[in-house]
């Protein structure tokens, strides 16, 4: 496919994850009213949209609790800017293996698995224009962590997501996943044209060369609206690698830490820097008004109103 660079890009800052990265820099928010302040100064830097999980507010570890989700989704809509909310629906899928001799029981310090119902009951009560259904099962490079979503998991959340009237944001860790999204589309449990995050160099999914990332690229329906990102010291990278083959930007504290060697960064600073790098490749930085218009997304008033 002949590249054909993005004219009109928007920006996602995921603001903070769901990784064991609360105690590598201050930085990294953790409270709702805290995540919800990093949402809102990345938006005045410039992100469309903010892709938001929730953290335990004093151990800082990755959280499900429906309470924090309606803080910050609260706290974010009645903010003085716009922008477009995205939560994630990752939570509950983690199963942590026992001994590689005795796999079962699963080691209960970490394991969260749940029902597909209970994994989108913030998404049902807190209604963001999207949320994110990552679109397979993988391997990460912590040991015996399997991050599980099975064939009737995915179509029981993506049918769920359709009914609520929520985009779902296909996470794509590797070309199966963009296989079985497209499958999920034909099938009509997603409405197409789908939205699509094309996620690099996370072991281990594709790894973040560029032969591999424009194999995902070419897997995507032209159509489809896709962003990508790439980890660490190669987010800025990927920022430009995206725009230049047709897609848009995500950066933020969930993917990488750092403004530069030696310098950890903030959300607000990162998106400023992916700003940059955009608008130095000739493009323009569009808002959220322009992203709901291009994926027909509607506005929510805040959870209390």
């Amino acid at each position: 496919m002949p590249l054909q660079m993005n004219r009109d890009v928007f920006i996602t800052c995921a603001v903070t994850g769901s990784g064991s990265t609360q105690d590598r820099s201050h930085h990294v928010p953790r409270s709702p009213e805290q995540i919800a302040n990093s949402a809102i100064d990345a938006a005045k830097a410039g992100a469309a949209v903010v892709h938001c999980h929730v953290r335990d507010p004093e151990t800082g570890v990755p959280s499900r609790r429906l309470d924090l989700y309606r803080e910050v989704t609260d706290r974010i809509r009645a903010a003085d800017v716009d922008v477009v909310l995205n939560l994630t629906a990752g939570m509950g899928g983690d199963i942590i293996f026992g001994d590689v001799e005795k796999p079962f029981p699963a080691n209960p310090n970490g394991t969260d698995m749940v029902g597909a119902s209970e994994r989108v009951e913030h998404i049902r009560q807190c209604l963001p224009e999207i949320c994110t259904l990552d679109c397979g099962t993988m391997n990460f490079a912590e040991a015996d962590y399997v991050m599980t979503n099975t064939p009737g998991m995915l179509e029981a959340m993506g049918r769920m997501m359709t009914e609520m009237g929520v985009k779902p944001e296909i996470e794509a860790f590797d070309t199966g996943h963009l296989w079985h999204a497209k499958t999920l589309v034909e099938q009509g449990v997603l409405a197409g044209p789908a939205l699509v995050q094309l996620c690099m160099g996370v072991p281990w999914g594709a790894p973040d060369d560029l032969n591999t990332f424009m194999a995902m690229v070419n897997n995507v329906p032209s159509d489809w609206t896709f962003s990508a990102f790439g980890l660490g010291r190669n987010q800025m990278p990927y920022a430009a690698a995206s725009v230049l083959a047709g897609g848009n930007v995500r950066v933020g504290l969930e993917d990488n830490l750092w403004l530069e060697k030696g310098v950890k960064a903030t959300n607000a600073q990162l998106v400023e820097r992916a700003v940059t790098v955009v608008e130095n490749m000739g493009a323009r930085i569009i808002g959220p008004e322009e992203v709901r218009k291009k994926l027909g997304l509607t506005k929510r008033a805040p959870v209390g109103a």
